[in-house]
């Protein structure tokens, strides 16, 4: 049976709907007010302003997904198996975590230079640099081709963050058709050998399995 949700818990989940689909200066506390039956005033009591509603839902999502790296760090040894595990799940958080992916993403420019929300930033700076420490381990081992490991993650974020606004997971191409395209697009571009890019990029595989179980884990603590 699922858990019950909280009433803060329900506001909260409304504004992150309200911003995946309107994008944040476009969500109105009085419409979700009137959404839930609540005076705007209950909103406020509850979190403040706008703007910190967006900084918990920035902090959270990036710590679930932290977390959840940490998860598959556990489970895949190999810097291009983690790779490929980013990736993998990057599309399926469309489906894990859809309003949250895409309302993260898409007001990602919130975070530029507003000083309230550093801590995001660092989170944001602590998963890109788990990334680029595994693509130096791997140009290390010579799995990888001698590239510079900052611009390169730099280039797969940036492909895979802007992924909201045409990819719909109910559309013609389901989440695991998504990160597979990508993976064989990424990692066949920096692989020295591709002779396990099948392997890395199966939809149906060992690695898109892992993911999928250690996003859930994460989404439920």
């Amino acid at each position: 049976m699922p858990r019950p949700i909280g009433r803060r818990a329900e506001i909260h989940a409304t504004f992150i709907h309200h911003v995946a689909e309107r994008g944040y200066e476009s969500t109105n506390l009085g419409d979700i007010a009137a959404e839930l039956g609540m005076s705007k005033g209950t909103i406020v009591h509850h979190f403040g302003t706008k703007a910190q509603m967006l900084r918990e839902l920035e902090e959270t999502y990036m710590t679930r997904q932290l977390a959840a790296v940490a998860l598959m760090w556990e489970r895949l040894a190999r810097p291009e198996e983690r790779v490929a595990a980013v990736i993998h799940a990057s599309a399926l958080l469309h489906e894990v975590a859809r309003d949250a992916t895409v309302a993260t993403q898409r007001e990602v420019v919130q975070l530029a230079a507003d000083p309230a929300m550093q801590q995001v930033r660092k989170l944001r700076r602590e998963m890109q640099q788990t990334v680029v420490l595994e693509v130096r381990r791997g140009i290390a081992a010579g799995t990888f081709r001698d590239l510079d490991p900052e611009l390169t993650v730099l280039q797969m974020f940036g492909s895979l963050q802007w992924m909201w606004a045409w990819f719909r997971p109910d559309g013609s191409w389901r989440p695991e058709q998504v990160g597979s395209a990508f993976v064989d697009v990424v990692l066949g571009g920096i692989l020295v050998k591709r002779s396990r890019l099948k392997d890395l990029a199966d939809p149906v595989g060992g690695i898109v399995a892992t993911v999928r179980t250690c996003l859930e884990e994460a989404q439920s603590t």
